[in-house]
């Protein structure tokens, strides 16, 4: 089922990103955290998410379901990712060519690679489990699904990032999301 307002590029860059922070390679919990985070943190600045992925529930913490099937090999039309990602190796996955910088990472604007600058600021010293363990903690939106997983609404998000007017805000990205679904129908 299409992902609406879901970018495979973008969401490879915002991975590419956090991979050359950490040296190249990053471990996949820790990336899969991450960009919890990112979106989350951009929520909270901006009232919109980075990724339009859909967030969900796993034992580990709250992840971006979409995403992370990319992260794990699952998602089949891979053209868009494997030009910033590599393949999963083990419990590692690394930028594409060892050339790329942020500067390749055209689909980002400048206030999202702001967000994801803070979020590597706070979290990239920080192991895998301790970053999962602060997700854990700080994020009450995360509820333990008990070796299944569960969806976790936009709206659920703004509520525990302290924001007013969360339906309307949860609104107006379901309203970007239709705009995206109307545009690929229209092409």
């Amino acid at each position: 089922m299409p992902n609406f307002g879901y970018k495979t590029r973008k969401a490879a860059q915002v991975a590419a990103f956090f991979a050359l922070k950490q040296g190249g390679s990053i471990n996949v919990l820790k990336l899969a955290k991450l960009l919890y985070i990112g979106d989350r943190e951009h929520l909270s600045r901006h009232d919109l998410p980075i990724l339009f992925d859909n967030f969900v529930s796993m034992d580990h913490g709250p992840v971006t379901s979409t995403t992370l099937d990319y992260v794990n090999g699952y998602q089949e039309d891979r053209a868009n990712w494997d030009v910033f990602v590599s393949d999963r190796a083990g419990y590692n996955v690394g930028v594409a060519k060892s050339s790329l910088t942020t500067d390749d990472l055209d689909e980002l604007s400048d206030a999202e690679l702001d967000t994801l600058e803070a979020v590597w600021s706070d979290f990239g010293g920080m192991d895998r489990y301790a970053v999962r363990d602060w997700t854990h903690t700080h994020c009450g939106e995360w509820e333990d699904p008990k070796g299944s997983s569960a969806a976790i609404p936009y709206e659920r998000v703004l509520k525990f990032l302290g924001k007013g007017h969360t339906a309307e805000i949860a609104n107006e990205i379901e309203t970007v999301r239709s705009l995206d679904q109307a545009l690929s129908y229209a092409q």
